[in-house]
This record gives structure tokens, C-alpha cells and sequence, in this order.
């Protein structure tokens, strides 16, 4: 086949094809935030994450091109989090390896996880083990030096909690307390950040807690390399703005990241008014903000360290206080063996990166550690991170919001030098884009692995759905809007037996509408055409609105409205088979085969639009459809996307179909769902003939 892609099929009233669309670079690299190494998957990983990278990175390949695109994550190996949860199941008897081995063992759950929800990642690689570890420590070294080099790092002392009754030092998930952030509603705060990512100094944590004696650690001082990512504030300003602009961008994220560029403030109760006013003073330089009817009032400080100043002299006269989000050194090494060993610097040895620094610029490495096992040069990865005709898309939920957004892309600007830029020149690294959504909840309450409600596994979903049933569920619920609850029938204690599924309302769309639509054709093909697709003119009508919708799922996709593009598809969907229903009726009433042959040329367009848009989302039914098509993968190409079925032939008049037999699905149902069909029919039966 040899077509170009102005090769379009022209009517009278075509859509404009190439004016106002959005444009896509020339590479692309996907990537998806990273699960723990302590667990399977759960719920939030696959339904707010996995499945929507996949469906932007496969619709990514079918436009730009497979080989343009790199899909990689991987397991996040090292962190406190994954270190106390191994040493509690050891304590437990329930695990006997090493740690080194329950990552490995954790890994391989997930990977198998993502290839039963058909997410085709690249590369699904770790931290720790394999030959992505060893680049990702080459990786970790050069860009600490890197910052370091530019001035960006800072040479810290802070106290850590330290257990007096076992003689060592604990790591941040050792340690238990409250927030001390105005207004977070985190369950629990742990050494230095609490469950939702807040960051804060160790000591501000309120009623801190060992988890290995439950007594009141100490404090002992320990030296660190922070970043500076206060210095950072005015280039963040200048993204942020940039943010705005983006068609993109997400209203809930860009105020998100607006929060921790607010001034260092401190918010103290109005009971605590008396003795402040004692010692008011005696505070560094600030202003007041007392406004009617808040509980608190607000100290605005106009740096880090007055507020800082401003908190110890609130301590020690026991004065009652919360620090508000601001930017604060980041803190890029720590003290515990399990990580990746940070660079000697200024004489300052064996310490290790910590675990969130090193997660976000993991991808980088595994971005090389893929192009190394394609047998290309691993140093090409800056054509893919560090061009303007390539560009990174970062799927994430909310809760890393904090991470990815100021500290990530102040890092990535402090690779430039000494005097970065908000906009990275050609050559440095290229800021991602940020594709952030909600959190899925479970039975519209917030779950949490390591919270009161559990969530099943997304290994357990696949007992009552299919993949794809799940896939389309997940993309049309609208996370990019919202938190949206995930209430599946079989596991909602309060459904009653004759409710619909909520699940199922996408997956019907696939193994009900879709399904019927495609079967007529082949069947009717089989019947009428001798196993062929009848060569015609397709009816202006049906050319335009195919277009149509073609144009606006770019739109959308490119926008990342993923419930807006199963809406879409939605209505199209059901329209092939109206347009079938209604036309195919008439043809068959009055025997009028000119119709039916139309209807069929028609249709089979139809058919083909759907199948390709709807590649992305469920490329297993999709991909059985082009197996029977009998057409090559070219059929996925949007070089060729307004092109009709016969332009993938070699020869439209002797192109055959690949025989379809009698019910034989391309959208499947879950074996339960078919028992559970049976069982109900038959109780029906039952019931009539009782009757």
C-alpha cells in the first residue's frame, strides 16, 4: 500500500481535516507513576493510572508511530514504606527472603497484573535489581552531581527521630503522628510527610510515636544534601502561568501547585492570642492576617527562615501553632542501607538517595535502559527527554501532585546551570506535562491499602470482569474532573439483586452494541457478498459524520478528557447500529438488495472508524477484528485515518474476510457474567411455566 496522508476522501461538505488540530510532537515518552515494591496492585494503580498511560501511549503509537513512542514504569524498589512492611511480615513469619527478594517477588505480581489488563508498557522495570538499577544509579549520581554543580544543594544538619530503648535511628515510615499542616485531613504523618505528601521539618510533627517501642522517640542531629527548592519560587511562578494556558492543563492541579507557592505562614489558634501577643514582638519580620469568623490567625512570613525562626520561639514558650504549605528544602539523601547509594560530596559519605528524588528521574533511566535492549545507543534517551520536538507525558493521581509538579520541575530546571529557565532550552531537559487524576474511590469512600477500607486488588477485579469491561469503565468516570466512586455489584454490600452493575454500562457498549454491529457485517458479508466487503461509494452522510467524529476524539484525547472521548464513542457506537437497524429493515422487507448492499458499504466505514478509535481502549477486541478483516497493521495507521476499508486492500474485489463463525464474539463477557445470564434465564423459564 502506498498512501500519502493528504490522500483524503473528498465530499462536497468534508470537514475541515487539517485546520484547528491539535498538534502532537515527533516523539513521546509515557510514563506512569510508580506502585511500591511492598504489594500487588490495587485499585488506584490500575483504574486512576495504568489504564489511562496505556490508552494515551497506544493512541500515541496509531498517530505518530510505534517506534516514536516509549511507554516505561517500573516498581519503586527502595523507601521506608516498603523496608517497615517487610520487616513486619518478617516479624510475622509471613515472609522468609531477603528484601532484595520481596521486591523481586512484588514486581513480578505486578507485571503480571498489567499484562492481564493489557497495559503495553515498554518497559515495566525496578529500582533495585536488573540492569535498570545499575543505570538508574549511574543516572541518580550524575544528576545529584549536577545540581550540586550548579549550586543547587544545600548542606543540611536537622534532628531525626531516634529510639533511645533499641539504639537507632528511625526511617520515615518508624514514625507516627499528626500532620502539622493547617487544614490536612491525612489519616496519619509520618518522619517528615504524611499520607496525602505534605512536607514538613521532622520536628514540627505533632504527637510523634515509634511504631517499633509505640514510646516517644528523640531527636539526634543528622547531616543531609537538601535541594534548594525554595530558590525555585519565581521560575515556578513563570510554569505555573504557562500551565494555565495549556488546553491540557487541570484546573484542580494548577491551584494544587499554587498552594505550595504561597509565603511561609504560620496559623495559630485564637485561644493561643494572649500569649502570642506577649511575645509578638520578639518574631521575626511578618504581617498579621485576622480575618472575621477564621478560627485562626494567619503570620505571613516573607522567608523560610523567619517562619523558622518564628516556630522555635513559638515551641519554646508552648505555644500552639501550624505551618501552612510552602516551598521547603527539599531533601534529596538520607540515612538508612536501603536505597540508592547517593554520591560523595564535600566529604560526606555513605549516605543513600531518598526514595522520592530518585523516582523522578527513574523514568529517565529506564528511558535508557530500554533503548539499550532495542540495541540503540542509550545516550539517544536526550532525543526523547531533551528536545522540543519530543515532549514527556507523566500520568500520576493527586496525591503526588506536590512531587511531580514544584519539586520535579525545579529539579529538571536545575539541571540547566547556574541561572536555570523556566522554559528549558533545546538540549536540556524538557519539562513534562503533568496528566493528573482524582482518586477512584472505593464505594464512594477513600480507599487505601493501608487504611480501614480495603479496596480489592485489581488482580481480584478479574474475577468478575474482563479487562476490557474494566478499561472502559475506568477511562469514562471522569477522574481528570473528580474523586468518582467505583462501585462494582459484586462486591457492593448494599446492591440489591436486581440492580444494574455500574461497571457494565461501558462494557455493554462493547459486548452488546459494538459486538452486534460488527457481526452484522460479516455475517451479512458472508451471506450476500461470498465472504467479501462490498466495494461502493460511501454516502456523503456517513463519510462526514465518521469524520466528524474522528477530528473530535483527537481533540478530546489530545486534551486528555478521557469520559469525553467514551462519551463520544458512546454515540457513535449506538449509531452504527441505528443506522443498520433501520436501514437494514427496509432492505430486508422490500428484498431490495441495492439498499442492502448500501447499507453494507456503509456500515463496514462505520465499523472501521469505531474499530480504530477504539483500538486504544480495547485493543484486544479491536486487534480480533482487524485478524478478521484480513488487513495488515497499516489499518491502525492516522496517516491513513479518513481513508476507507479499501485502501488497506490489495485487491478489493477478491479480498476475503476471514470466515466468522455462528456466535462468535469479538467483545466478551466474563465467564460469571454468562452464568450468572444463564442462571437468570432459567429461574425466568421457571417462573412462566409455574405461572
Amino acid at each position: 500500500m502506498n498512501l500519502q496522508e493528504d490522500e483524503f476522501v473528498n465530499t462536497d461538505s468534508e470537514p475541515d481535516l487539517n485546520n484547528s488540530r491539535p498538534a502532537f510532537p515527533k516523539r513521546a515518552v509515557i510514563t506512569a507513576g510508580m506502585p511500591y515494591g511492598n504489594k500487588e496492585l490495587h485499585l488506584g494503580h490500575i483504574g486512576g493510572v495504568f489504564v489511562h498511560a496505556d490508552t494515551y501511549a497506544r493512541f500515541m503509537r496509531d498517530r505518530i508511530g510505534k517506534d516514536n513512542v516509549i511507554f516505561v514504569s517500573g516498581t519503586d524498589c527502595y523507601g521506608s514504606p516498603i523496608l517497615e512492611y517487610y520487616r513486619q511480615l518478617v516479624q510475622k513469619g509471613s515472609f522468609s527472603g531477603t528484601v532484595d527478594e520481596f521486591v523481586q517477588f512484588n514486581h513480578n505480581r505486578q507485571k503480571e497484573v498489567l499484562q492481564s489488563y493489557n497495559i503495553d508498557i515498554n518497559l515495566f522495570a525496578a529500582s533495585s535489581f536488573g540492569r535498570s538499577s545499575e543505570i538508574h544509579r549511574e543516572v541518580s549520581s550524575e544528576f545529584i552531581k549536577r545540581l550540586y554543580a550548579n549550586g543547587h544543594l544545600r548542606k543540611m544538619t536537622t534532628s531525626q527521630f531516634y529510639d533511645p530503648d533499641l539504639g537507632v535511628f528511625l526511617n520515615g515510615r518508624q514514625v507516627v503522628g499528626q500532620c502539622p499542616i493547617a487544614g490536612c485531613s491525612s489519616e496519619r504523618g509520618y518522619a517528615d510527610e504524611c499520607s496525602l505528601g505534605h512536607q514538613y521539618m521532622p520536628g514540627d510533627l505533632i504527637n510523634p510515636k515509634s511504631t517499633l517501642t509505640g514510646k516517644k522517640p528523640e531527636m539526634k542531629d543528622v547531616t543531609n544534601w537538601y535541594f534548594k527548592l525554595e530558590d525555585f519560587h519565581d521560575l515556578l511562578v513563570q510554569w505555573v502561568e504557562m500551565l494555565k494556558s495549556h488546553p491540557g492543563s487541570r484546573n484542580f492541579v494548577v491551584k494544587s501547585i499554587q498552594e505550595f507557592l504561597e509565603p511561609p505562614v504560620i496559623y495559630v489558634k485564637r485561644e493561643q492570642l494572649d500569649l502570642l501577643n506577649i511575645i509578638l514582638n520578639l518574631l521575626p519580620e511578618h504581617t498579621v492576617r485576622d480575618e472575621e469568623n477564621k478560627p485562626s490567625i494567619l503570620l505571613v512570613f516573607d522567608n523560610l527562615e523567619k517562619r523558622e525562626k518564628a516556630c522555635s520561639l513559638l515551641s519554646e514558650r508552648s505555644i500552639r501553632f501550624r505551618t501552612g504549605k510552602t516551598l521547603v528544602p527539599f531533601r534529596l539523601t538520607g540515612n538508612i542501607e536501603w536505597g540508592v547509594p547517593a554520591p560523595s560530596l564535600e566529604g560526606l559519605d555513605g549516605l543513600t538517595v531518598w526514595v522520592w528524588p530518585e523516582s523522578l528521574w527513574a523514568p529517565i533511566s529506564f528511558t535508557m535502559t530500554y533503548l539499550e535492549q532495542q540495541n540503540r545507543d542509550k545516550n539517544t534517551w536526550k532525543d526523547w527527554w531533551c528536545s522540543d520536538a519530543a515532549k514527556v507525558y507523566q500520568f500520576i493521581g493527586e496525591d503526588n501532585v506536590y512531587f511531580y509538579g514544584p519539586v520535579e520541575m525545579a529539579m529538571f530546571m536545575g539541571q540547566q546551570g547556574k541561572t536555570p529557565s523556566a522554559e528549558a532550552p533545546e538540549g536540556e531537559l524538557q519539562l513534562p506535562e503533568l496528566i493528573v487524576n482524582n482518586h477512584i474511590l472505593f464505594l464512594d469512600k477513600k480507599a487505601s491499602s493501608s487504611g480501614e477500607i480495603k479496596p480489592p486488588t485489581a488482580k481480584e477485579l478479574l474475577e468478575y470482569y474482563t479487562a476490557e469491561q474494566l478499561r472502559v469503565h475506568f477511562l469514562s468516570l471522569g477522574l481528570g474532573i473528580r474523586s468518582v466512586g467505583f462501585q462494582p455489584k459484586p462486591l457492593n454490600p448494599k446492591a440489591n439483586e436486581n440492580d444494574n452493575d455500574p461497571v457494565l454500562k461501558e462494557g455493554n457498549l462493547l459486548a452488546n452494541v459494538l459486538n452486534r454491529a460488527v457481526r452484522s457485517c460479516f455475517y451479512s458479508a458472508q451471506k450476500y457478498c461470498g465472504g467479501r466487503i462490498p466495494r461502493g461509494d460511501i454516502s456523503k452522510e456517513i463519510l462526514n459524520e465518521s469524520a466528524k467524529t474522528i477530528l473530535e476524539f483527537e481533540r478530546l484525547i489530545s486534551k486528555f478528557d478521557f469520559h469525553l472521548v467514551m462519551s463520544l464513542m458512546d454515540t457513535y457506537i449506538r449509531d452504527v447500529n441505528k443506522y443498520w437497524a433501520k436501514n437494514m429493515r427496509v432492505a430486508d422487507d422490500n428484498n431490495d438488495a441495492g439498499l442492502r448492499f448500501q447499507v453494507l458499504v456503509d456500515t463496514f466505514h462505520m465499523v472501521r472508524t469505531a474499530t480504530v478509535l477504539m483500538h486504544p481502549i480495547a485493543p484486544e477486541g479491536t486487534e480480533m477484528i482487524l485478524e478478521y478483516l484480513n488487513l495488515n497493521k497499516d489499518f491502525w495507521s492516522w496517516d491513513y485515518i479518513f481513508q476507507p476499508i479499501y485502501a488497506f486492500m490489495e485487491n478489493p474485489e477478491t479480498h476475503k474476510l476471514k470466515y466468522l463463525e455462528p456466535r462468535v464474539d469479538f467483545f466478551k463477557k466474563h465467564p460469571v457474567q454468562i452464568l450468572q445470564l444463564k442462571e437468570g434465564f432459567e429461574n425466568q423459564s421457571v417462573n412462566i411455566v409455574k405461572g
